[in-house]
């Protein structure tokens, strides 16, 4: 099995309309992991926290934010949860994110191959436009367990 199908369940990806601002795009993008037992609820109010006293440290990209905070700020054990947004939500001004994925690492090394896997797909924008305009919650989840192939 590789490691994203590890990382990654199904019921952790969520197609969303819009959110009322960053902070509530962070509410919803982390609860699904909440509500499955692998980070407490006070990991959002970390990831938050964080953005204010370092800023959005997390948009790696166009339309691209990376939600995570450190294992001790409430991670029970590593997943991954992906959130498209259909309406952006800004980190920072006139530059709005479409797709959020959250990271829960429960110690520096255990999610290493995730990341190579999540950068290797990152580094290329119409893999992320691909993402953005996905029609539902299995072509998302294919779109990240299967990439394309360059």
């Amino acid at each position: 099995m590789n490691a994203m199908k590890q990382m990654l369940k199904k019921e952790n990806i969520q197609i969303v309309d819009s959110c009322k601002n960053w902070e509530d795009s962070v509410h919803v993008a982390v609860q699904p992991l909440v509500d499955g037992g692998y980070v407490k609820p006070c990991y959002i109010d970390g990831i938050i926290e964080n953005a204010h006293k370092f800023g959005p440290y997390f948009v790696l990209a166009p339309d691209l934010a990376l939600l995570h905070a450190r294992p001790e700020q409430g991670v029970i054990k590593k997943q991954l949860a992906v959130t498209v947004l259909r309406k952006g939500v800004e980190f920072k001004a006139g530059e709005p994110c479409r797709l959020l994925v959250t990271l829960a690492a429960e110690d520096p090394d255990s999610h290493i191959e995730v990341m190579r896997m999540l950068a290797t797909m990152f580094a290329d924008p119409a893999y992320i436009e691909r993402v953005c305009n996905t029609t539902g919650v299995d072509e998302v989840y294919d779109l990240f367990v299967n990439p394309p192939s360059k």
